[in-house]
C-alpha cells in the first residue's frame, strides 16, 4: 500500500464477506486495525468479523445504518476534514450498493475529500458469474418495490431490457417477485435464483421465471440474488415453424438434447418454448 493510500482525511469503503469470513480481502484486516473511525451498519456484526479476522479495532466505532445515516453523515465528514481516516463497512458486500454509503460518499466528494475502496466480495458479481446467463452486458436493479403494483410497473419498464439483470430480494418475497417477472417477461425468460452464496447451504436454481416461481412457492430461506436474462427482442432468428424446426434439428445434430435445443432456439428467437415445441412436433 503506497503512502497516498494511507493519507489522513480519507473515506475508505471496504467490502466485507457475503458468507464466509475467510473470503475477507487481506486489506480489510489492516484497515480495521488502523482506521481512526469505523462506521458500521451493525456494530455487533463488526465486532464478530474483527474477532474472526483476529483484529483489534482501536479506532472509534460508530453505527451507520439506514435509520441514522442522514444525521450521522455530517459528523463523519467533519472527522475526515480534521484528518481522520474513516472506514465504512456494511453487513455484507460493498457499501453503498443497496446498502448505506452513497450519502456519505456524495458528501465526501462534495467537500473535496478523497474516497477509496477495499475491493472484495460482491453478491452481484458472484451471482452473475455462476448464473450461466450472458455476462458481457448487465445491469443491477437492486431490490424491487414491496408493493405489488409498484413492482409490476418497475418490471414492465424492464421488459425490453436486453442486458442481463441482477436483483436482490428478500426470501419471503422471492415467489411474488418471480411470478411478477413471469407476467412482465414471459414464463420462459431464463433466470437463476442464487441463495446463500458462498455459504454452507449455497444453492443455485436455474430455469424459466415461472418454473422458478413454482419452486419458490415452497418457501425460500437465506440471502437471495436473482439473475434474469435480458430480452432478445429484435432477434434476426427466423420465427416461421419450418425454420424453428430446422434450427432445433441443427442443434440436435451438434449433440444438444432436444429439450435443451428447443429452449435455446426459443431464447434466441424471443419466443415461448411451447411455440418452438409445437413447430418441431408439427413439422413434416
Amino acid at each position: 500500500m503506497n503512502t497516498t493510500d494511507r493519507a489522513p482525511g480519507v473515506l475508505v469503503l471496504a467490502a466485507t464477506p457475503i458468507g464466509r469470513s475467510a473470503d475477507a480481502p487481506p486489506r480489510l484486516a489492516e484497515e480495521l486495525a488502523t482506521a481512526d473511525v469505523v462506521a458500521a451498519e451493525d456494530t455487533r456484526r463488526l465486532r464478530r468479523l474483527a474477532a474472526d479476522l483476529g483484529v483489534t479495532v482501536t479506532g472509534r466505532v460508530v453505527s451507520y445504518f439506514e435509520g441514522n445515516e442522514a444525521a450521522r453523515t455530517g459528523s463523519l465528514v467533519e472527522a475526515m476534514e480534521s484528518g481522520d481516516r474513516v472506514l465504512l463497512v456494511t453487513d455484507a458486500g460493498m457499501p453503498s450498493v443497496s446498502d448505506p454509503g452513497y450519502r456519505l460518499v456524495a458528501a465526501a466528494v462534495e467537500h473535496g475529500l478523497h474516497v477509496t475502496a477495499v475491493p472484495g466480495p460482491s453478491a452481484v458479481l458472484t451471482a452473475l458469474a455462476v448464473s450461466g446467463l450472458p455476462v458481457d452486458r448487465f445491469c443491477f436493479e437492486g431490490f424491487l418495490p414491496r408493493k405489488a403494483g409498484e413492482r409490476s410497473r418497475r418490471l414492465a419498464g424492464l421488459a425490453d431490457e436486453q442486458r442481463t439483470m441482477v436483483f436482490f430480494e428478500a426470501p419471503h418475497r422471492t415467489e411474488a417477485a418471480l411470478a411478477a417477472m413471469a407476467t412482465a417477461f414471459g414464463d420462459d425468460r431464463a433466470a437463476a435464483v442464487c441463495r446463500e452464496l458462498t455459504k454452507t447451504h449455497e444453492e443455485v436454481r436455474r430455469g424459466g421465471v415461472a418454473e422458478l416461481a413454482a419452486w419458490a412457492a415452497d418457501g425460500v430461506r437465506g440471502e437471495v440474488t436473482i439473475v434474469v436474462a435480458g430480452s432478445v427482442g429484435g432477434s434476426d432468428v427466423p420465427t416461421d415453424p419450418a425454420s424453428l424446426a430446422a434450427l432445433v434439428a441443427e442443434a440436435e445434430q451438434d449433440g444438444l438434447p432436444r429439450k435443451d435445443a428447443i429452449r435455446d432456439v426459443a431464447r434466441r428467437a424471443g419466443l415461448p418454448k411451447r411455440e418452438v415445441y409445437d413447430a418441431v412436433h408439427k413439422s413434416p
